[in-house]
């Protein structure tokens, strides 16, 4: 028997962005349903940030005890349970999972339906034998991962990010088809539990950052062992009794590589297919549903955000957006739209590769040669060296006035490094914010003060500025 009810707000997809509005919302007054078809907290959680980062450092672990770079140690090949590894990885999300549970969100007020919904109307949801008429709308459905057109692939015995972390039998040769985030990721990860791992891409990896500090990565993953192929094309997938192999081709000549496993990290779509989106207005695309500056789409009652609005697919963009939806719904601070131009990333490798704001490459594309790009490097940072840690360097990007445009990391927990640089883009500041800040020492923190001040370095040691220096010394005390 179906029966009806009205709401302020209706949200669709708990995952973070999902989960942020709806937790907001109702603390604030509002009546909010959240309608979720399967399990709450989303890719992150399940399938994505949560167990990359448990299985990163699972491999990190093992990587420390194979270094001989610190004198008195003896390094050894540790032994290791990969069957055991994924405990550590379910029990990194069953410890997590309480947070984003139906009975916690109950708590906060949140009426949790799990079921999956579909749009009977523009302002009408149908989940299970419930229809949800509501004032507001937000859909957070987020992703899901995808496998390429190529001749022979299985769909069936093909690994993604949704099941590779199930997998308990340890990869003899993993094949890898995509040089992304997550392709790179579980690349150095299995490489450092014991798997033989090819990676291949159609293009260079990692292209979104600057190259210059990928090619740190780079040569990190080919010492470590893992083998990169790229600029290949993929040309033919055979999944055999044994295993797997690629046909690939590269600069005209055919080659094929054998493995045990194939993990597919070449592209995601987003999850609308269900939710009838012709019935509520609602104009969408293969990148997903279309949204305006206010993450609106072409229904007024209705937003999108996360992966499902077609932007950048990060979890702290959905929460980002989360804020935004917030803003809008709650206070109505209607002119509250998205920017992201001090919009961070990272790609947590070891060392990690971290990103915020525009590249060099871009950065001339945009300004030309009205640019200045300032360099240090970790192995001239006191903590480091000490540690151990020293590949990597910084790179700062700003106008020739000094506003900082952009900053690219590579090494030792860039990840929180690249924070900094975040703040700086977004509350548009100058180099000379930077350089004027006290840096607790010994910290890796401290390649940022120095790389502002080498921003002055030329300017600062000119013959003009000896002259004026000069000048000030013959005035009276």
């Amino acid at each position: 028997m179906t029966t009806s009810i009205e709401v302020d707000l209706c949200v669709i997809g708990a995952g973070s962005g999902g989960l942020s509005v709806a937790s907001g919302a109702a603390q604030l007054g509002l009546n909010t349903v959240l309608v979720e078809r399967a399990a709450m907290g989303g890719d992150c959680l399940n399938t994505g940030c949560v167990p990359s980062k448990a299985l990163l450092a699972a491999g990190k672990r093992a990587q420390m005890h194979r270094k001989d770079d610190i004198k008195g140690i003896t390094p050894h090949e540790p032994e290791i349970d990969f069957s055991a590894i994924k405990d550590h990885v379910f029990d990194t999300i069953k410890t997590i999972e309480p947070n984003d549970s139906p009975e916690r969100f109950r708590r906060l007020g949140v009426n949790v339906i799990l079921e999956e919904g579909r749009f009977i109307a523009p302002n009408k949801l149908q989940a299970g034998d419930l229809v949800i008429k509501a004032r507001h709308f937000v859909i957070a459905t987020g992703s899901r991962a995808v496998l390429p057109p190529l001749i022979g692939l299985d769909k069936d015995k093909a690994l993604t990010n949704e099941t590779i972390f199930g997998l308990r039998e340890k990869p003899n040769h993993l094949l890898i088809i995509g040089g992304g985030p997550i392709g790179i990721e579980m690349a150095q990860a299995h490489r450092r539990l014991g798997c033989k791992v090819s990676v291949f891409d159609r293009g260079s990896i990692l292209p979104h950052d600057d190259q210059s500090n990928v090619e740190i990565i780079r040569q990190c993953l080919i010492s470590e062992g893992v083998e990169l192929h790229e600029n290949v094309a993929v040309k033919e997938v055979k999944h055999t009794e044994s295993g797997v192999s690629l046909v690939i081709e590269k600069v005209g000549k055919i080659e094929e590589f054998e493995g045990s496993h194939l993990l597919v990290a070449a592209g995601r779509a987003p999850n609308i297919d269900s939710l009838d989106l012709e019935k509520a207005g609602v104009r969408y695309d293969k990148k997903g549903i279309t949204v305006d500056a206010h993450l609106k789409s072409s229904n007024k009652k209705v937003f999108a955000i996360g992966d499902v609005s077609g932007g950048p697919q990060f979890t702290h963009v959905a929460g980002y957006h989360a804020g935004i939806i917030i803003r809008q719904i709650c206070f109505k601070m209607f002119w509250a739209k998205v920017d992201y131009k001090a919009l961070p990333w990272v790609t947590y490798t070891d060392p990690e590769l971290a990103q915020v704001g525009l590249t060099e490459k871009l950065a001339r594309k945009q300004y030309g040669d009205e640019i200045n790009v300032t360099e240090w490097h970790f192995n001239e940072n006191d903590r480091a060296i000490a540690e151990r840690t020293t590949k990597g360097q910084i790179r700062v990007i700003t106008n020739k006035k000094g506003l900082i445009l952009g900053a690219s990391i590579v090494g030792p927990q860039a990840g929180e490094l690249i924070g900094l640089w975040a703040l700086a883009i977004s509350s548009g500041l100058k180099i000379a914010a930077v350089t004027g800040m006290i840096a607790p020492y010994p910290t890796l923190g401290e390649i940022s003060k120095r790389a502002a001040g080498a921003w002055y370095t030329v300017s600062l040691f000119s013959d003009k500025t000896r002259r004026i220096v000069g000048w000030l010394q013959k005035l009276p005390i």
